[in-house]
């Protein structure tokens, strides 16, 4: 029976200590896994391995350090081979309608453009205006609108907010002193005053009242982290003390400026607006006809950043990296079904799709693609029909690409423990395989 196996479920252990008596006496030795040394709860159902060899080509097993093994296969034949845990490398997470609730941090930091607006001398200014008037910045520039990242789309909007404010006020202030009705100025009294706002507007204004946007939505993104977030984060710290956490974001949020909250447990954030050439070449492709675009610039670029970190980290003495990047998983989080899954699933990471509970998450980004009209799209979108059209296909190429689906949030340390647990056994399946063949 060289080369035999048995493959045997844990809650079949007896039937192993039995074979294990019978096959000691004969010509045959057992090499079987170290026991589990952190058993997650959701794994239920373990998968050990029996292989008999004969006892004269038996070699003494080795021990290899790791921080993080939970399970180790010995294979032993003519030659010896050893199966390492698999281990949580880089945990990376989209932020928006992931991590907390788009609409309402949008809603507060447009609240806040309206208040510097104000502070500044730009009155009655509304909190949707900065939405309102990006979509028509978008409208305006068909040719670059594809390609506008969401930082220039609300700068623009804000300059041009402005520059409408004190053209207004001029065409008022010029038919107030001729004693006649705005409607009735002339032409070329119109063109003038248009021209005057345009080099009236200080490019630093607008950088302050954009400043205080983006400082009131990462402050607004603190305020409505899902609650259990954090506790998640710790439990998965535990878990994994190891394990590089990163962001990917297609804009300007970061983790690492939440400062009582998220910005403990990141190490990095890696933005699309950090590429610029990246982010409008998949801009481009999707806005083409065939609407074929991916993603793996940018998550090449997140995956160059871990290795970076690993790399200093060895070199501070933090962390021993492991010697086969093989055993090495990468598993990205997200509630985008093009961005997020196929993006990441086109660079080898397993992904975590969260389509979360509705009435507890509130998640509207998702949400788009199921009536395109422009009467159905949240307030704070800004999206055109025809990306929202090319994104819709390419989610639907995406289920595919998706590893698990999550509905709550206080689940995610299992689902990621449980994917560790499933790639460690159909490595260790394959294995048996392996050896099956080369023995027969």
């Amino acid at each position: 029976m060289t080369g035999a196996k048995y493959v045997e479920h844990a809650s079949e252990m007896h039937l192993f200590s039995e074979e294990r008596s019978r096959v000691q006496s004969s010509k045959y030795k057992i090499v079987k896994p170290i026991s589990l040394l952190n058993n997650k709860s959701l794994l239920h159902l373990s998968v050990f391995a029996l292989v008999l060899v004969p006892s004269h080509s038996f070699l003494p097993s080795k021990t290899v350090p790791f921080h993080t093994t939970t399970n180790i296969f010995q294979k032993t034949s003519c030659t010896e081979s050893i199966l390492q845990a698999k281990k949580l490398g880089l945990l990376t997470f989209d932020l928006d309608d992931t991590l907390y609730p788009i609409a309402p941090v949008v809603d507060e930091a447009n609240s806040a453009f309206a208040r510097a607006m104000n502070k500044y001398g730009y009155f009655d200014i509304l909190p949707s205006d900065i939405v309102e008037m990006g979509k028509q910045v978008r409208r305006e520039n068909p040719e670059f609108a594809v390609t506008m990242t969401h930082t220039e789309v609300r700068r623009m909007a804000i300059r041009r907010k402005m520059e409408d404010f004190v053209y207004q006020n001029n065409l008022r202030e010029v038919a107030r002193d001729w004693g006649t009705d705005v409607s009735s100025l002339t032409s070329t009294i119109v063109v003038n005053a248009r021209r005057w706002a345009e080099t009236s507007v200080s490019e630093s204004v607008v950088q302050a009242v954009l400043d205080a946007w983006e400082m009131e939505r990462h402050h607004a993104s603190e305020r409505h982290l899902y609650p259990e977030l954090i506790d998640v984060f710790q439990q998965i710290k535990e878990d994994h003390p190891d394990v590089i956490i990163g962001a990917v974001t297609d804009g300007k949020a970061n983790p690492l400026l939440m400062t009582f909250t998220l910005a403990q447990f990141f190490d990095f954030c890696q933005s699309w607006e950090d590429d610029q050439s990246g982010r409008s070449k998949f801009f481009k492709d999707l806005d083409s006809v065939e609407g074929n675009a991916d993603l793996n610039w940018i998550y090449d670029a997140a995956y160059d950043r871990y290795l970076d970190l690993c790399e200093a980290r060895e070199a501070n003495q933090m962390i021993t990296h492991a010697d086969d990047d093989d055993e090495i998983v990468w598993i990205h989080v997200g509630d985008d079904l093009a961005y997020d899954v196929s993006g990441s699933a086109s660079c080898g990471a397993k992904t975590i799709y969260c389509e979360l509970d509705e009435q507890r998450y509130g998640q509207t980004a998702r949400q788009r693609f199921d009536n395109l009209s422009s009467e159905s799209q949240p307030s704070w979108s800004t999206n055109t029909l025809k990306e929202l059209q090319n994104r819709k296909r390419m989610n639907t190429k995406a289920r595919n690409s998706v590893t698990k689906t999550l509905r709550y949030l206080s689940l995610l340390p299992d689902a990621l423990n449980d994917i560790l647990d499933e790639e460690e056994e159909a490595e260790i399946m394959m294995s048996a395989q392996r050896s099956v063949g080369v023995d027969a």
